[in-house]
């Protein structure tokens, strides 16, 4: 790296990548292409012509509901096929979860998912930040944010059935969330974060929305 470039300074962009060619190779409730692609290298060259597959999943709204008058958060149980074969559960606990529509906002996405996951209404949406899930391999952007709730009202068990969702609701102790980060049975990325960015903004969280 030169002194003049930082390694917060990007020295490409988007204009630098060429696609030679781009192939649709499954088309199902996902999509995955193939791309025939060439870019910049540091030292000055070019990359020779190259291949890569892209999982298209499209941006995502995750939101970890919080009530800061019980100091409370809701996560979500439901079963995951991509945790098949590994030593644990795949049945994980999770942040309320949603794919992002065509012409909807993540708020909107928010509202929605929260009330089909668990039955609750965001009084406040705070953001969190925007994250690549895996940028090596798939485009999925998720919008994360912290949302306000009463707890006392969330429980029980939901899911749209015709979308084979099985969804049973917790109500934790933020202190008990976290405990449960730092050992291990929390382990998918949206939860940690938020959870632990909300171990940041807690006692601000608790005073701005109490």
């Amino acid at each position: 790296m030169s002194q003049q470039q930082g390694a917060g300074s990007a020295r490409f962009g988007q204009q630098d990548v060429t696609v030679d060619r781009r192939e649709t190779v499954y088309q199902g409730f996902f999509r995955m292409d193939k791309l025939w692609l060439s870019h910049p290298r540091f030292d000055g060259g070019r990359m020779p012509q190259f291949t890569r597959e892209l999982f298209l999943r499209g941006d995502a709204t995750c939101v970890l509901p919080y009530d800061p008058r019980r100091d409370e958060v809701v996560l979500l149980e439901q079963f995951r096929a991509g945790v098949i074969g590994r030593a644990q559960s795949p049945w994980l606990l999770e942040l309320v979860a949603g794919m992002n529509e065509v012409g909807e906002t993540p708020e909107q996405v928010a509202q929605r998912e929260g009330d089909e996951e668990a039955g609750l209404s965001f009084q406040t949406l705070e953001k969190i930040c925007e994250y690549l899930v895996s940028p090596g391999g798939t485009d999925e952007m998720i919008h994360l944010f912290c949302g306000r709730v009463d707890a006392s009202r969330a429980g029980g068990l939901h899911g749209i059935a015709a979308e084979h969702e099985d969804i049973r609701v917790h109500v934790v102790p933020v202190a008990e969330a976290l405990a449960m980060v730092a050992d291990g049975r929390i382990n998918n990325a949206a939860a940690i974060i938020g959870l632990q960015w909300l171990q940041l903004n807690h006692q601000r969280l608790r005073e701005a929305w109490a």
